[in-house]
């Protein structure tokens, strides 16, 4: 069951999808060669840049080395 969570949670999640998208298409990537990049599956890689979704740190640390970033700029406030 989904949790309740404050609605500045979910901007804060749609803004690291956001900045996830961006860093993506200056590559220039799809969604499709990123998950490839990473090995995250691509339906997960979608939620996470609608930021309908809690990536884990993991991922995150995947994310920013294809990205060529550091999570501390991924998860920036």
């Amino acid at each position: 069951m989904p949790r309740d969570l404050p609605d500045r949670i979910h901007q804060q999640r749609r803004d690291l999808g956001d900045r996830i998208r961006a860093l993506r298409k200056g590559l220039p990537a799809t969604q499709e060669r990123l998950a490839e990049m990473t090995g995250i599956d691509r339906r997960t890689l979608q939620r996470i840049e609608r930021g309908t979704s809690d990536p884990k740190y993991s991922d995150l640390a995947l994310l920013a080395e294809a990205l060529h970033v550091t999570v501390a700029d991924l998860v920036r406030w």
